[in-house]
């Protein structure tokens, strides 16, 4: 085993983690896939206010955030919280969790901050691979107009023929 895998290990295992969903199932089965990875303090709020309320309260060290809740949803939930100046804490970094996986909301919540994305249904190694992401190469946060966030990583290759070398932004 090689020390920054070790040395992840001991980090999630000091993580404490919020996770925000209005399905109780679903925070039952991410609860249980954080404590497979080895997170033992973990927080549930039902929906985005009584997520707000708790990260003004305790911030955690990182929110995992449904997309589609009443009264205040993922997006919007983001949008309050990576507001420097007006929230106490905007650089929490953030995994939208979600079963609506279409490009456009995966473009919105990379515009929106937050720091990874996942699809339900979600596996212990996915959420394994987004903690050590941001644990061992965290993205400094930034102010780019309107945007607050992490970073923008750098634009993927695109797949070309033979002899071309277009990338593509994503």
């Amino acid at each position: 085993m090689n020390i920054s895998v070790k040395r992840a290990e001991y980090l999630i295992q000091q993580l404490n983690v919020l996770v925000v969903d209005d399905n109780a199932f679903t925070r039952k089965i991410v609860r249980s896939l954080l404590g497979t990875i080895g997170v033992k303090k973990i927080q549930e709020a039902s929906d985005g206010i009584d997520a707000l309320e708790m990260i003004r309260k305790s911030p955690p060290d990182v929110v995992i955030l449904d997309w589609e809740m009443p009264l205040l949803n993922g997006p919007e939930l983001v949008r309050i919280v990576r507001s420097p100046g007006v929230f106490p804490t905007p650089d929490i970094p953030i995994i939208m969790l979600t079963s609506h996986v279409e490009r456009w909301r995966i473009k919105e919540s990379v515009r929106l901050g937050v720091n990874e994305f996942l699809c339900k249904p979600v596996s212990a190694k996915s959420l394994l691979e987004r903690f050590i992401s941001i644990l061992l190469k965290p993205r400094a946060n930034v102010k780019l107009g309107e945007y607050y966030g992490p970073v923008p990583r750098a634009p993927r290759p695109k797949a070309s023929p033979v002899g071309e070398t277009d990338t593509l932004a994503i």
